[in-house]
């Protein structure tokens, strides 16, 4: 093919889907046009651009997401990713990832060949080498789900929450997490603050039984002058991170709040940040990892 050129902008807002063979791409797609988005699955990475050009001129159309970069193609979805962006368009990137030995035993339980097994001896090798080929892409992505110890319903409510009620509006939206350190950190968290050494509401025991959603608890936590001043100096972080992060073109970004077992600290800190981000216009939404373990 020769060289493209463009003389105009291609603006569009679309999401497009890459990841690991196997690690849930054609679901989230799926997903996707259950919320009413049009999406085109198994999109060679080449005519990502094209694809994009002739939306723009489409009027009040679906959201547009594309399912990108099977087998040998992932080599080329970062260049044409790159090309897309230079063109002026706007760019949502979802990326699903998974450990080799989950996509393995996936590839095994579903009897289906691996797309890269043609150029490597083994479904192990074959794995590896299309996870170098998306290396890049990865690490430009503005949300990594890491697939391996979800079920399908688990990926599904991942993705309603991601993009149900999207409005589209170009600002950067935040994902609020909480988590417990015990369950391991969440793998697609962009910023992890830690909030074990706040006082811990566990050793008072009639607050034992409450979570970080009760106002008893976060009165409790933020009565500490220790709260305060952490509150006050990870807003002022914010504060500096999201414009940032929004002239850079990040779409997504996960803070993820962290305590010993995500029931009390991190749930109210959670909360507290939300509801503030919330009231300065930003998008939003919340979610408690751990809260009921």
């Amino acid at each position: 093919m020769g060289e493209r050129t463009a003389s105009v902008p291609v603006v569009v807002d679309l999401v497009v889907i890459a990841g690991m063979s196997g690690a849930g791409r054609t679901q989230v797609g799926k997903t996707l046009e259950d919320l009413g988005w049009f999406v085109i699955d198994n999109l060679p990475s080449e005519l990502i651009p094209k694809v994009a050009e002739l939306a723009r001129f489409q009027e009040d159309t679906a959201p547009l997401a594309l399912v990108v970069g099977t087998g040998a193609d992932a080599a080329s979805v970062a260049t044409e990713l790159d090309r897309l962006r230079a063109s002026g368009a706007t760019i949502r990137t979802v990326f699903l990832d998974a450990s080799t030995p989950t996509l393995v035993r996936r590839y095994g339980e579903s009897k289906r060949r691996h797309p890269l097994l043609a150029v490597s001896d083994s479904v192990d090798g074959a794995v590896e080498q299309e996870r170098t080929l998306l290396g890049e892409v990865r690490g430009s992505a503005d949300v990594v789900i890491d697939t391996t110890d979800l079920n399908v319903h688990d990926l599904r409510a991942r993705v309603h929450e991601l993009f149900a009620g999207d409005d589209g509006d170009g600002a950067t939206q935040v994902t609020v997490t909480s988590f417990g350190f015990k369950h391991g950190v969440p793998p697609d968290a962009d910023l992890v603050l830690d909030c074990r050494f706040l006082p811990n509401p566990y050793w008072v025991e009639e607050l034992r039984p409450l979570s970080g959603r009760d106002a008893e608890i976060q009165e409790y936590v933020a009565s500490f002058p220790v709260t305060g001043r952490f509150v006050t100096q990870v807003r002022e972080l914010l504060e500096l991170l999201l414009p940032a992060y929004l002239e850079e073109g990040k779409a997504v970004l996960t803070v993820a709040f962290g305590c010993t077992g995500g029931r009390h600290r991190s749930v109210a800190i959670a909360e507290e940040f939300a509801t503030w981000l919330q009231e300065r216009g930003v998008p939003t939404r919340i979610r408690h990892r751990d809260v009921e373990r």
